[in-house]
């Protein structure tokens, strides 16, 4: 049975204990992000269909050695206005230019889903600035997986990326295309041989991604990361190679592929590990073991 969302609500959640929200003007855009913590700076980027509150589940942990900033993409989340183009090598420019106002010294920058993509741009293009880069669950677009092969890999990914059909099919109803679309790609979802239509997220967390989805402009620009996706892969076949430390962590059985998309491109890779009982959302199906990773990477 499909529990009912909630009404709509423009109230962002309470922050963590110890975090805070946070507001900077970035060029042409207002960059959400919650902070906290303390000790060398790390920078988390989420992915689709997510937000800051993505992290969650890890944050604390990290705080008690780093101070964390996880942040809203431009357009996204709590972050508001329209950046020049959801190509994530432009999107790497927000994130530096945030990071630089923020006065952060070459922070460890981590990444997931589309989000990843971010990060890898953000290493490539400010190598200077970049003492770590975590890459979590998400084939490289490139040399190794062309935009066709992109659109091959889900339904969603090809439907996400069709010029206003998405918006017309997912706008009446977000939060319920939200709540099924979860567990597809969930440890036991159906991406991964399963069945199982249990989201790994509780009815309150769907229902706060789904606060700033359901916003017809953020819902678009969540669309408009894979309609970039061809420019991404042109981006990164001339991007240069990262050198600094990496640590790609993806779900349970995949790690060795996401490695082989990624290695041409990433010359330094510490380790690639698999999360044991995690599809896609890694942090949350497996917050103690993704946390345990990133300290130890982190510290090393």
């Amino acid at each position: 049975m499909i529990t009912a969302c909630s009404a709509p609500d423009d109230t962002p959640p309470a922050g963590l204990d110890g975090f805070r929200h946070e507001y900077t003007d970035v060029d042409d855009v207002r960059m959400h992000y919650v902070t906290g913590g303390s000790g060398t700076p790390v920078v988390l980027i989420h992915g689709w269909p997510q937000t800051w509150y993505g992290w969650s589940p890890i944050m604390p942990a990290l705080a008690g050695h780093h101070t964390v900033y996880a942040v809203d993409l431009p357009g996204l989340g709590d972050s508001t206005g329209t950046p020049k183009s959801y190509d994530k090598a432009t999107l790497a420019r927000y994130i530096h230019t945030l990071t630089k106002k923020l006065g952060l010294q070459n922070p460890a920058i981590i990444g997931h889903d589309l989000g990843a993509a971010v990060a890898f741009q953000y290493a490539s293009q400010f190598p200077q600035d970049t003492a770590r880069l975590g890459y979590l669950d998400l084939p490289l677009p490139g040399p190794q997986v062309s935009a066709t092969t992109y659109r091959n890999l889900s339904w969603h990914i090809a439907f996400h990326m069709q010029p206003q059909v998405p918006e017309a099919v997912v706008g009446n109803d977000v939060c319920e295309y939200l709540r099924l679309f979860y567990p597809q790609v969930s440890f036991n979802g159906s991406a991964f041989g399963g069945t199982s239509t249990h989201s790994p997220f509780t009815d309150a967390e769907i229902d706060e991604y789904a606060r700033t989805y359901r916003k017809p402009e953020t819902l678009k620009a969540g669309f408009d990361l894979y309609r970039a996706l061809d420019q991404d892969v042109k981006d990164t076949e001339a991007a240069q190679p990262v050198g600094a430390p990496t640590l790609i962590m993806a779900a349970q059985g995949q790690a060795q592929a996401i490695q082989g998309t990624a290695a041409p491109r990433m010359t330094n890779i510490v380790r690639a590990v698999d999360i044991p009982h995690a599809g896609h959302w890694l942090a949350e199906e497996n917050p103690q073991f993704v946390s345990a990773e990133l300290l130890r990477f982190l510290s090393e």
